[in-house]
């Protein structure tokens, strides 16, 4: 209608309101350093978009390049401190920066930071589907590639949280708490 939409790199649409659809106040549309359009607004802990001006959390610095044990332990402990939205930042880096044939991997993975996002934020539909895509593109990389734990992710044990979690939601009818139902990449189980 009146308003323009942006879209995340998994399709989720965040309103940008303002008389001209920026959001921004003036009617001016945020960019970064080479023109292109970036939303700058201050974003909460599960990062939706609260209004200019608000304070928010710290947001993860987009197209960083890190090695793939770096990528676990931010992702890690960004979910640690209940904050998947910016953990699927994190694997978002690492799928766009990583080699052809790990991009699944990490493409799925943070299909599974945005299910658990969706989740706490109360889009309990929207949530599980995420949660069960995302641990089926896991696991079908970790079919085709015959690497079961890469970079120490026990894709398996993550994906049978991933299903869990999408059942309890869909079951229960309630948000989650991101922190404490965040999964454990690494080491013994997956879920909290």
């Amino acid at each position: 209608m009146g308003s323009t939409r942006d879209e995340d790199s998994t399709g989720n649409e965040n309103g940008s309101g303002g008389a001209d659809g920026s959001g921004q106040p003036g009617g001016v549309r945020d960019r970064d350093s080479e023109g292109r359009a970036r939303n700058a607004r201050p974003r909460d802990g599960l990062g939706r978009p609260l209004p200019y001006g608000a304070d928010g959390v710290p947001r993860q610095p987009e197209g960083v390049v890190r090695t793939p044990e770096e990528t676990v332990a931010e992702a890690q402990r960004l979910l640690d401190e209940g904050k998947p939205f910016h953990a699927h930042e994190v694997f978002e880096d690492a799928w766009k920066s990583g080699p052809e044939e790990e991009r699944e991997l990490w493409r799925g993975l943070a299909q599974l930071a945005v299910g658990l996002t969706h989740a706490a934020r109360g889009n309990l539909t929207g949530g599980a589907r995420l949660l069960r895509r995302g641990a089926s593109a896991a696991e079908t990389w970790v079919s085709g590639s015959g690497r079961t734990v890469p970079y120490g992710i026990d894709v398996a044990t993550v994906g049978a949280w991933a299903r869990e979690l999408a059942r309890e939601v869909e079951r229960d009818g309630r948000a989650v708490d991101a922190g404490a139902r965040a999964p454990r990449l690494r080491g013994a189980g997956a879920g909290r």
